[in-house]
């Protein structure tokens, strides 16, 4: 990569643009600092902080991997574990699918898992699934060297369950609105109750907590203006 200029308001901002930029650590790049700005007089005359950055002898950025690539080789080690398990199943892409065990503002690839007599793989509240979840993508970063935001489902059963999930959390919001008490639902594991607290937390009569330990980890449901009780 040849010198490119970045700007900030500071030098340490300018570096930390360009980290961002580059998807590197600071020691990847040779950083030359050409102007340190100037704060002007009553913010007059300021003048943005200027460094120049390219990398270093064999710090060159590897080759970004495809999309398409990455759907194959995720695939291919999806299908790999389902057929080391015995299970009769295909494993199918999903481009247009809806995450939901992820932030609100992530997006990511979806798997689906299709076959029959699968609830074994998905386990008691999806735990099973969860774990296997995270089993692919430590498997797909290892073979890629980068990390993806990976979701896996077994015959839309994640689907089903946000969608079942989003209506419970509004009827409780709405009986939490109602009755001004707070509710305590039943114990979720941790992805369903990020959907629940997902659902509500725009909603403006109500907020959301956890309480609890390990597997009895709940969310309340409170009204804005009242203390849990």
């Amino acid at each position: 990569m040849k010198h490119q200029e970045i700007y900030g308001r500071t030098v340490e901002e300018a570096i930390s643009s360009a980290l961002e930029k580059l998807k590197v650590s600071r020691e990847e790049l040779e950083i030359d600092v050409i102007s340190e700005g100037s704060h002007g007089i009553f913010g007059l005359g300021a003048e943005e902080a200027c460094i120049t950055v390219a990398f270093k002898e064999n710090c060159a950025p590897k080759a970004v991997l495809c999309a398409e690539d990455a759907i194959t080789i995720t695939t291919e080690i999806i299908q790999n574990l389902v057929d080391r398990m015995g299970l009769d199943a295909d494993v199918e892409y999903l481009p247009d699918a809806m995450l939901t065990e992820e932030s609100e503002n992530e997006s990511g690839m979806v798997f689906d898992i299709l076959g029959e007599d699968l609830g074994l793989l998905i386990g008691r509240h999806g735990q099973t699934l969860s774990n296997f979840q995270y089993l692919v993508r430590i498997l797909v970063a290892q073979r890629i060297k980068e990390y993806l935001p990976i979701l896996v489902d077994v015959n839309g059963y994640r689907q089903r369950r946000f969608k079942a999930l989003e209506v419970l959390a509004r009827r409780t919001a709405e009986q939490v609105r109602i009755k001004r008490v707070s509710f305590t639902m039943d114990p979720m594991p941790a992805f369903e109750r990020r959907i629940v607290h997902m659902v509500l937390a725009n909603d403006p009569a109500v907020t959301t907590q956890s309480t609890g330990i390990g597997d009895d980890r709940k969310v309340v449901v409170v009204p804005r203006d009242n203390t849990t009780r």
